[in-house]
């Protein structure tokens, strides 16, 4: 687009795909973290021996850092309550970063 468009146009443009960026997001985040939270309670397994394994441990961290996410998304869009210390996108995006970065350790 910045290429074909002015500077003015593209500014247009951007402004009215993120509308609707704006609209959709916020309800996929919550859609993915409780589509999440139902495949941990699927395949968590037992405890053995009174101890998690590795992959159990991985996914509890994995399910904390989505569930602080989506109740951060919930609290945003739902109840208008603006975040509470974070107010940036660097900090969702790097856990989002984190959590990918997880469900590549955990099957090693």
């Amino acid at each position: 687009m910045h290429q074909t468009l002015n500077e003015e146009e593209h500014k247009k443009a951007r402004e009215a795909i993120m509308m609707h960026v704006r609209k959709v997001v916020p309800y996929a985040l919550m859609v993915a973290v409780a589509s999440g939270l139902y495949l941990i309670s699927q395949i968590f397994g037992e405890i053995e021996n009174g101890t998690l394994s590795y992959f159990q441990t991985l996914l509890l961290f994995k399910a904390f850092l989505g569930s602080w996410l989506g109740l951060r998304g919930i609290n945003q869009k739902l109840f208008k309550i603006n975040p509470w210390v974070f107010k940036s996108h660097f900090f969702p995006f790097s856990l989002v970063v984190m959590i990918i970065l997880l469900s590549q350790f955990m099957y090693m």
